[in-house]
């Protein structure tokens, strides 16, 4: 009995730590609203649809201008990128387009609220926002946490479609997967069946994402586009040594690695400006410097 009371409070807790911890992660339908209110330009919203998904995107900038392809972590939504998108610099210079990835939000994957696992669907099923953009130019995907190695694999898709591929804080390497205390009790526990869906799907993720990133190592040598790498050193959801690994899987490869000692994980709203001047910078191979303070 003790031990079952002792279970219970151990999921319980983790349960309301992870529902506390990754809110803000999250924004609600209002908060959007409210956060756009008086923005002088807005995005404008489309959803697309195919046999097998529903895909939800939020774009600016025209859509005869090169692509903007970005994909967020584990959790995460379009919004997330909320910075880039409304940047007036970036939306004179590329159609921006921001996902939610199957399994989050507003996207669906065989008409379900489930997550998907396969970094190879996901790459697939994102592919189709490219449908939005009518430049007929090779763009640009960039992919954050989580969303790094589905970028990477969409530029290995699609590798006539892009131009360079930007990594932000890229969960990458399957050998330094951090989990935390409570993720072995987690996931078949019964507070597990309470979770929003975000945390239901970013949890799934979280106990295969090894495994898929060991089906990605093989492909990192066939990249053929240019390559920046972005890593901050006060990271506390990834590894800060995942851009080490990167740095051995892109070797000879045409690529930048930018490491910035004091930024966090949310490179895309911690550091804006290292993120616009990578997209309206040369390609790698030319040396980028940035300022690497807060």
């Amino acid at each position: 009995m003790m031990a079952s009371a002792k279970y219970i409070f151990i999921l319980l807790t983790a349960w309301l730590f992870c529902s506390g911890c990754f809110r803000r992660w999250v924004m609600t339908d209002k908060q959007v609203k409210k956060y756009y209110a008086n923005k002088p330009v807005k995005p404008t919203f489309f959803t697309i649809q195919n046999d097998s998904a529903s895909l939800f995107c939020a774009t600016t900038g025209a859509d005869t201008l090169p692509p903007l392809l970005m994909i967020h972590g584990a959790p995460g939504a379009w919004y997330g990128s909320r910075i880039l998108l409304d940047d007036p610099v970036l939306q004179k210079k590329f159609h921006l387009i921001a996902v939610d990835r199957p399994g989050y939000h507003k996207s669906r994957f065989r008409n379900k609220r489930k997550s998907v696992t396969s970094i190879t669907t996901q790459a697939t099923i994102i592919h189709e926002a490219l449908r939005l953009n009518r430049s007929h130019q090779p763009g640009v995907v960039m992919g954050s946490s989580y969303g790094a190695p589905i970028a990477a694999k969409v530029a290995l898709l699609y590798p006539g479609e892009f131009n360079h591929l930007v990594m932000l804080a890229a969960a990458i390497d399957p050998d330094i997967e951090k989990f935390w205390w409570f993720h072995p009790w987690v996931q078949s526990g019964f507070p597990y069946i309470f979770f929003p869906r975000f945390l239901k799907s970013a949890t799934d993720e979280k106990f295969s994402h090894a495994d898929e990133l060991r089906l990605l190592a093989p492909e990192w040598q066939k990249l053929s586009i240019p390559v920046t790498v972005v890593q901050g050193g006060a990271d506390d959801i990834i590894e800060p040594a995942n851009i080490d690994y990167a740095k051995k899987v892109l070797q000879g490869k045409p690529a930048n690695f930018i490491f910035l000692p004091n930024a966090g994980h949310l490179i895309r709203m911690q550091r804006p400006d290292v993120v616009r001047s990578i997209l309206l910078n040369p390609l790698p191979g030319t040396p980028i410097t940035i300022g690497t303070g807060k």
